[in-house]
C-alpha cells in the first residue's frame, strides 16, 4: 500500500473520531526518531562530559576545569572556594553547586588541594562548610605533576570565549590514586583508590620490566580482603570491614570504618540489626572526632567474640564493593583493569617527560645559539659595519655578511629573526661585554645540553629517577591505611583497655609491648599513642605496637594525651657542636603521628642538656655548670624554670650561655606554674566539666583535690578528673581544704545510739568509711564548714530540741575514731543552722602562667648569659661590665618565691 493511501486512511479515521467522539481510540505516537537523535546524544554527553573520567589524566571534565581554574588563580595564597567556583563557571556549563561539590570531593582525597577551613569529614559524613567560608590552593604535588602549558593541548570553552585543556599533562597515575565513581546513562564506573607509595613502587617495577600487583587503599582505613579483586574489572569483589576491638567484657570499640560508610550509617545499621534481634546491644556511644571511636556496650552474659562476628555478619561493619573500571579513551568508554590503567599512565608519563626534555633541549640550544651569535657579534665588532648604513635592509645585510666568516660551528642557519635580536642589544651591554664570562655561559649551556641529551638517551632511567623523587618528596605520611587480610577466619582482637604493659630499650631505640626483658614504662592500651624524646632533640608520637624503632638514645617516653595543656616539658639544649645553649618550656597538644619533630634549632650535632616532663606544669630550679675554658670567671649559677613562659614547641628558646656547659644539675623541685583550672559539676549528667556547665566547684591547681562524700558514709579526697563517675547517693562535692575539719552525726547500728565526730582526711585518693560498718548504721548529717552548728529534733515531742556546736562538743580526731555519744533517743530530724563566724586563711598566691600555644618562631630573649671577659681585663673591670639590671636579675633569682619540698622526683630526668 502506498504512503498516499496510508495518509488518506489516517485522515478518514481522524474525521470519524471527530464526528463520533465516543468511539475515539487512543493514538500511539512512535518516538523512534526522537530516541535516536536526542536520547543517544544526551547519553553520549553524560558519559563523555560528566560522569566518567578520562584515561589520559584521570579527571572528569568538571575536575579538570576546577584544576585549570585553580592554576589560573594560583599565586601561592589561599583563595575562597566560592571565588574558584565562580572562575570555573567560565569553563563549565553547569551551576555552582555541582562545581563546589566536585571540588570538595577532590579536596577530601588529600592529594591535589591544600585545604583550609571545614571541608567536611569523610568519617562522620559531615558536609563541608559553605564555599564562601572555606579556602583552597593547589598542593605542591599538584603544581609539580599536573601542569605544564608547553605540553598541554587546548580547545575552546563551551561558549568559545576561552581556552581550556583537552587533557592535563599529568605525570602520575592520578586516576588510581584518587579513584572515581560515576553513574552515566547506560553505564557506570567505580574505580577504587590505591596507595600513593604502592603506585610509585609498581610504576618503577613496570619501567624495570618486572611484574607488579596493586590493590586499593582507603583513607578511612579498615580491613579489606582483596582475594577476588579481579584487577578492578567487572565481576570483581572487595570485602571491607570496620576495625573492631574489645574494650572490656561488656564494651566493643570501632576505630576505623569500611570504605563507603560513615559513623552515622554504621550506627544506624547496628541499631536496625538490634531491632531485628540479630544482635544484642545495650547502647552505642559515638565519640568520633579526628579519629573514629564508636563504643558498643553489650548486655550482661553476651560473648564479645560472638558479638564481633554478628556485627560483621548483620551490619555495615562489613561491606562488599563491586569495582568497575570504566574510563574514556579517544572519546569512547573502555573497560580495562587497573594494571592496564597503570601501564597506560606510565607510558603517558614517559612520553610527557620525553616531550618536556625535548622542549628543554630546544630551549637550551636556542640559548646557546644566540649566546654564540652575541659573542661573535660583539667580539668581532660587527656592530661597526652598520654605522654608515641608512636602510633597515642594509643593516640586516651588513650584519649577515659580517657573521658569515664566524658561523661554521653553529648548529643551525642564521635567520632574520636572529639578526633582529642582535640589533636590539644595548650599547651598555656591548661596552661591558666580558669575553671570559661569555665563554663560561656558553660552556654552562653546553653542559646542560649534554645532561638533557643524556636523559633523553636514557629515558627509562630518567623516568625511574623521577618516580623515586616523587616518593621521597611527597610519600611521607601516605603509608597504607587499610590492613590487608583474608577473611576466611574471624580473629578476635585483643582487649583495648589498659591490659598491656609498655617497655623501652633506650639505647637501641625500640619501644613496644613485647620487649618484656627491657625497662618497664607504664601500663597502656593497644590504641594508645606514646610520645618519645631523644637525646638529639627529636620528638615523635607513634602508636603502641609490639615493637617499634623510634631512634636511639631515648630520654623520655610516656603515653601521649592529645590536647594535653597541663603537661609541660622543661628543655635545655646545645645548638650544634659549637653553638650557644638554649632553654624553653612547652607543651605538646597535637602532632602528626610518626612525624619526627626537631625541638632544637636544627643545627647538626645539637644535643639535649636537660629534660623533665611535668604533668602539672611544675618548674624546678637547676644549676648550670660551665667548663673552665679561657678567662670565664663565673662557672656556676642557678636558673629557675618558673621565670620562663610556656610557649610553642617550635620556638628556639631563650639563651642560657654561649659558653660550653659541663652539666646541668637538678637543685630543687618547684610548684605548678599553670593557671588554675575552673571546674564545674553538671548535675544533669553527673560529670565534671570545664565548659561552664552546672555548678562551679572552684579553681584547681595540680595539688588540689575534690571532696566527695556519700550517704552511705564513704568519703574521699581525689584529683578532679573529668572522667570521674559519681555514686547516686553523693551528698558532698566541693573543693577540698586539708585544714578544714569535717563534722558528722551518725547512728551506730551496733550500739543503737547516736554519735558526733569531727575528723580530717588522712589519706588522699583513697575511699574510707567514717561511720561504723554495721548494716543498720546510718549517717544523719555531715557538715564541711569550719564551725558548724546543728539542731536536733527528737521523735518524742516531750523532748526539747537541742543545738549542737560541733567545735565545743568534740575536738578533731582521727577518721577511724568513734566520736562522742550525743543521745540514745530516737532522732526525727537533724538540720544545719547558720555556722559561727570564722576568718578563713587566705590561700598563698602563686604567679600564674597562661599556656601560650604559639607555634611560630618568636624573637629570642636572653634569660641569663655569662658576660664575655677579655683576657686583658682585670677583676675590677669585670665587675664594671655587669650592669645594674644584671645584678638585679641575679638578686631576683636568689630571692625566688618559696618552693614546695617534695620527695617525689621520679619525673625528673637528668643529663
Amino acid at each position: 500500500m502506498s504512503e498516499e493511501t496510508n495518509e488518506h486512511e489516517e485522515e478518514l479515521t481522524n474525521q470519524d473520531n471527530l464526528d463520533n467522539p465516543t468511539d475515539a481510540v487512543e493514538t500511539i505516537t512512535k518516538v523512534t526518531g526522537m530516541y535516536k537523535e536526542w536520547f543517544l546524544d544526551y547519553a553520549s554527553y553524560v558519559i563523555l562530559e560528566r560522569a566518567v573520567p578520562s584515561l589520559e589524566d584521570g579527571l572528569k571534565p568538571v575536575q579538570r576545569r576546577i584544576m585549570h581554574s585553580m592554576k589560573d588563580l594560583d599565586d601561592g595564597r589561599y583563595n575562597k572556594v566560592a571565588n574558584i567556583v565562580g572562575h570555573t563557571m567560565q569553563y563549565h556549563p553547569h551551576g555552582d553547586a555541582s562545581i563546589a561539590d566536585a571540588m570538595v570531593q577532590i579536596g577530601q582525597k588529600e592529594l591535589l588541594i591544600d585545604m583550609q577551613g571545614n571541608w567536611g569529614n569523610i568519617l562522620t559524613g559531615d558536609r563541608a562548610a559553605a564555599s564562601r567560608y572555606i579556602e583552597a590552593r593547589l598542593s605542591k604535588f599538584a603544581l609539580d605533576v599536573v601542569f605544564n602549558p608547553k605540553t598541554t593541548d587546548w580547545k575552546l570553552s563551551y561558549d568559545g570565549r576561552r581556552k581550556e585543556p583537552i587533557d592535563l599533562p599529568v605525570k602520575f597515575p592520578l586516576l588510581l590514586a584518587q579513584g572515581a565513581e560515576g553513574i552515566a546513562v547506560g553505564l557506570s564506573t567505580k574505580i577504587l583508590p590505591h596507595n600513593f607509595i604502592e603506585l610509585i613502587d609498581a610504576s618503577i617495577k613496570y619501567l624495570k620490566g618486572r611484574s607488579f600487583k596493586i590493590v586499593p587503599d582507603f583513607l578511612t582505613g579498615g580491613i579489606a580482603d582483596f582475594t577476588n579483586y579481579n584487577d578492578g574489572k567487572r565481576g570483581g569483589k572487595v570485602r571491607v570491614r570496620a576495625k573492631i576491638s574489645q574494650l572490656d567484657k561488656k564494651t566493643l570499640v570501632i576505630t576505623e570504618v569500611p570504605f563507603g560508610t560513615t559513623t552515622t550509617s554504621l550506627i544506624d545499621s547496628i541499631l536496625k540489626a538490634n531491632d531485628k534481634g540479630k544482635i544484642r546491644v545495650k547502647k552505642i556511644e559515638d565519640n568520633t572526632a579526628a579519629n573514629v571511636e564508636i563504643l558498643v556496650h553489650l548486655p550482661p552474659n553476651v560473648s564479645p567474640d560472638k558479638s564481633i562476628d554478628a556485627l560483621y555478619a548483620f551490619t555495615n561493619c562489613e561491606t562488599s564493593i563491586s569495582p568497575l573500571a570504566c574510563t574514556i579513551e579517544n572519546n569512547k568508554p573502555v573497560f580495562v583493569g587497573v594494571s592496564e590503567m597503570l601501564k597506560h599512565s606510565i607510558d603517558l608519563t614517559v612520553d610527557l617527560l620525553k616531550r618536556e626534555l625535548e622542549i628543554q633541549l630546544n630551549e637550551l640550544q636556542e640559548q646557546w645559539h644566540f649566546a654564540s651569535l652575541e659573542r661573535i657579534f660583539i667580539e668581532n665588532r660587527i656592530y661597526r659595519d652598520i654605522e654608515e648604513v641608512e636602510t633597515w635592509e642594509g643593516v640586516i645585510e651588513a650584519i649577515d655578511k659580517g657573521l658569515q666568516p664566524h658561523i661554521k660551528h653553529l648548529k643551525r642557519a642564521i635567520t632574520e629573526e636572529d639578526i633582529v635580536r642582535l640589533t636590539e642589544i644595548r650599547i651598555k651591554k656591548i661596552s661591558k661585554f666580558d669575553i671570559d664570562k661569555a665563554k663560561q655561559q656558553i660552556e654552562a649551556l653546553e653542559e646542560k645540553i649534554a645532561v638533557v641529551k643524556d636523559h633523553l638517551a636514557n629515558l627509562i632511567e630518567f623516568a625511574i629517577a623521577y618516580f623515586k623523587r616523587l616518593k621521597d618528596t611527597y610519600g611521607k605520611g601516605k603509608e597504607r591505611k587499610t590492613e590487608i587480610r583474608i577473611f576466611d577466619d574471624i580473629v578476635a582482637t585483643k582487649v583495648v583497655m589498659r591490659n598491656t604493659k609498655l617497655y623501652v630499650n633506650r639505647e637501641e631505640g625500640f619501644v613496644g609491648t613485647s620487649l618484656k626483658k627491657d625497662e618497664y614504662v607504664t601500663d597502656c592500651a593497644d590504641i594508645d599513642d606514646v610520645i618519645i624524646f631523644r637525646k638529639d632533640g627529636k620528638m615523635m608520637v607513634t602508636k603502641v605496637a609490639s615493637k617499634t624503632f623510634v631512634g636511639k638514645d631515648i630520654i623520655h617516653i610516656a603515653v601521649f594525651k592529645k590536647k594535653d595543656k597541663r603537661t609541660v616539658y622543661n628543655f635545655m639544649y646545645k645548638d650544634g657542636t659549637k653553638g650557644a645553649s638554649y632553654m624553653k618550656r612547652f607543651n605538646v597538644t597535637s602532632v602528626t603521628r610518626d612525624k619526627e619533630y626537631d625541638l632544637t634549632n636544627g643545627s647538626k650535632g645539637s644535643k639535649v642538656l636537660y629534660f623533665s616532663a611535668n604533668p602539672n606544669g611544675e618548674a624546678e630550679v637547676v644549676t648550670i655548670n660551665l667548663r673552665a675554658v679561657g678567662s670565664v670567671k663565673k662557672l656556676k649559677w642557678d636558673i629557675d624554670f618558673a621565670d620562663l613562659a610556656v610557649k610553642g614547641r617550635a620556638v628556639r628558646g631563650n639563651t642560657i650561655t654561649k659558653y660550653s656547659i659541663k652539666s646541668v644539675d637538678f637543685k630543687s623541685a618547684g610548684v605548678s606554674t599553670l593557671k588554675p583550672r575552673k571546674i564545674w559539676f553538671d548535675d544533669t549528667v553527673q560529670r565534671l566539666n570545664v565548659d561552664e556547665r552546672g555548678e562551679l566547684l572552684g579553681e584547681f591547681r595540680a595539688e588540689d583535690k575534690i571532696l566527695i562524700a556519700t550517704q552511705s558514709g564513704k568519703i574521699k579526697a581525689v584529683t578532679p578528673d573529668l572522667g570521674l563517675h559519681f555514686e547516686d547517693d553523693m551528698i558532698v562535692l566541693e573543693k577540698w581544704k586539708p585544714s578544714k575539719p569535717i563534722s558528722a552525726i551518725y547512728f551506730d547500728g551496733e550500739k543503737e545510739r547516736y554519735y558526733v565526730k569531727r575528723f580530717e582526711i588522712e589519706q588522699t585518693d583513697k575511699e574510707e568509711v567514717f561511720i561504723s560498718d554495721h548494716p543498720k548504721s546510718q549517717l544523719e548529717i555531715i557538715a564541711t564548714d569550719y564551725r558548724p552548728v546543728a539542731e536536733i529534733v527528737f521523735s518524742k515531742r516531750s523532748l526539747e530540741r537541742i543545738k549542737v556546736d560541733f567545735e565545743q562538743f568534740i575536738s578533731v580526731k582521727g577518721i577511724k575514731a568513734q566520736g562522742n555519744q550525743i543521745t540514745t533517743n530516737k532522732i526525727k530530724q537533724v538540720s544545719l543552722l547558720e555556722s559561727l563566724p570564722f576568718d578563713e586563711p587566705e590561700e598563698p598566691k602563686i604567679e600564674d602562667v597562661e599556656v601560650n600555644e604559639e607555634e611560630e618562631e618568636i624573637k629570642e630573649e636572653v634569660l641569663l648569659e655569662v658576660p664575655k671577659v677579655e683576657p686583658t681585663i682585670n677583676k675590677s673591670s669585670v665587675n664594671e661590665l655587669i650592669s645594674k639590671e644584671e645584678k638585679a636579675k641575679r638578686a631576683l633569682l636568689k630571692s625566688i618565691k618559696e618552693k614546695k619540698n617534695t620527695d617525689d622526683d621520679s619525673q625528673i630526668t637528668l643529663f
